[in-house]
């Protein structure tokens, strides 16, 4: 079973900044405005720019993220599986701290949920800091399951199905797409981090030499990663996408 992430943070051609943002997110602009789907799948057509994080969120982020928005920690942003994985908890409700070990600080964060990786968009969204977990590209408010849909006009965001896809596996000069998120129709451990080649996450980023055609790295590898895809009974899934270190086959998802 793939290890959850929070995905890479999509964002409208509207970027919203702030002065006293804490996280920075980098990101590459996917292009080629009405490109057509997959044939083979399906996937892929977006009929407007945007822009979409270069890699997986990191711990550090994450860790920033969650001392400002989790000193009581309501809506369980903190999972206690992270403590092994790069970030600990020390203090009480009310007064929580989070502290990011060094050598992993660059490493992707895991056990994050669908729901806690909106409550991040919406405190990115409304300018970090003090910023609401609650509102703006989700309305949230108190929710910890069920059907939530991005609202109109949500600048920061989980990205959709379609996005994820193109982002991964288009390529505009050509008008095609790869097999691999490499850029490639083929793909080895040189590329990625699959197949228990390495027996863990790495820090984002270090295939260097295998990014994706616009530039993302890591979603064919590492570790899983959300989008905003509704699935299953009821639409109760949330599509979880790109490869694991600990997959063995990395060839094309449906």
């Amino acid at each position: 079973m793939k290890t959850q992430s929070i995905l890479t943070i999509a964002v409208s051609a509207a970027l919203m900044t702030s002065a006293s943002a804490i996280v920075t997110i980098d990101y590459v602009t996917v292009g080629n405005i009405g490109n057509a789907a997959d044939p083979l799948t399906g996937y892929g057509a977006v009929g407007y720019e945007y822009q979409i994080g270069k890699y997986e969120v990191t711990n550090a982020q994450y860790g920033a993220f969650l001392n400002a928005a989790a000193q009581t920690d309501s809506y369980g942003l903190y999972n206690s599986n992270m403590s092994s994985l790069g970030i600990a908890r020390s203090g009480s409700s009310g007064s929580y701290t989070y502290s990011v070990t060094t050598a992993l600080a660059n490493r992707p964060v895991v056990y994050v949920s669908w729901f806690d990786a909106a409550r991040m968009a919406n405190w990115m969204m409304n300018g970090q800091g003090s910023g609401s977990t609650e509102t703006g590209a989700y309305t949230l408010n108190g929710a910890i399951s069920g059907i939530v849909l991005a609202n109109a006009g949500a600048q920061i965001y989980i990205p959709t199905e379609n996005e994820w896809y193109k982002a991964v596996y288009y390529n505009g000069g050509t008008s095609t797409y790869s097999l691999h998120a490499n850029g490639q129709n083929s793909i080895t451990t040189d590329d990625a981090n699959y197949d228990f080649n390495v027996g863990s996450a790495v820090n984002v980023g270090t295939y260097s030499s295998a990014p994706s055609s616009y530039g993302t790295f890591d979603q064919g590898g590492n570790v899983g990663e959300w989008n905003d895809k509704l699935s299953g009974p009821g639409g109760s899934w949330r599509g979880l996408r790109g490869g694991s270190w600990a997959d063995f086959d990395l060839s094309l998802e449906s």
